[in-house]
């Protein structure tokens, strides 16, 4: 009687916990999508007088002074210890730095093939690989960054599943109706499992843009990191 009674109570355990709902990869990653034909993506490095913005909070502090408001910002790819973008970097039609073509060196940088996200002037968002990128001087803004993270629909084939490699990361991808998808894990998440987030939301092509430093702005969701130290940083204004 009493084993019948401890198997019971172990099969009803065992109901109640069929019932509580499983932690899924997006649970543990905070996204944003934009709409660059609607919204206004900008990317930032340096205020008026050279400095660089650094943080979110200096950002927003700067952009209030011009009467706009800062909706959404994140970190916008790896820097070196001088806060200068460790590639390409295009600001308003300007290159301010050139294409890093550097095939192999130590670094998520640079495993490749990395990649270029990108902004025209007629509003078209793309993510391509460095060996892809051309630029026909309609490019309003670039960062370079990597590993690509989806390539044609497909993970980067160096990434390994169940890898033990975890930190918070953030990134970018590009829907299948054009839109910007950024995304950014909230918990520690392996590079595979980051990259298999973009795919699952259809993004032919994703682009890691940095680690453990990352950081989001984003109080629509209640999301308000202002701290940082940054190079680059990509920011939507209030129209």
């Amino acid at each position: 009687m009493k084993n019948k009674i401890i198997l019971i109570a172990l099969f009803l355990v065992l109901i109640c916990f069929s019932f509580i709902p499983k932690q899924t990869r997006s649970d543990s990653i905070l996204s944003y999508i934009a709409d660059p034909a609607e919204q206004q993506i900008a990317f930032y490095w340096k205020d008026k007088n050279g400095q660089n913005y650094a943080n979110f909070k200096r950002l927003k502090d700067a952009l209030a002074t011009e009467n706009k408001e800062l909706l959404f910002a994140m970190n916008g790819g790896m820097y070196l210890q001088d806060r200068s973008p460790q590639g390409l970097y295009i600001e308003k039609g300007k290159t301010l730095k050139k294409l890093n073509n550097t095939p192999n060196a130590y670094g998520n940088f640079y495993l490749q093939p990395n990649g270029i996200f990108y902004l025209t002037d007629d509003k078209k968002a793309a993510v391509c690989k460095r060996t892809d990128f051309k630029d026909a001087g309609d490019i309003c803004y670039a960062t370079q960054s990597g590993p690509m993270l989806v390539i044609d629909g497909e993970i980067h084939p160096k990434f390994t599943p169940g890898s033990a490699n975890v930190h918070i990361r953030n990134g970018v991808g590009i829907l299948p109706d054009g839109k910007i998808l950024f995304a950014m894990s909230t918990e520690t998440i392996n590079l595979y499992d980051f990259a298999a987030f973009f795919k699952e939301k259809g993004c032919q092509n994703a682009l890691y843009l940095d680690g453990f430093v990352s950081r989001m702005y984003l109080p629509e969701q209640n999301w308000k990191q202002l701290d940082g130290d940054f190079g680059v940083m990509i920011g939507e204004i209030a129209r």
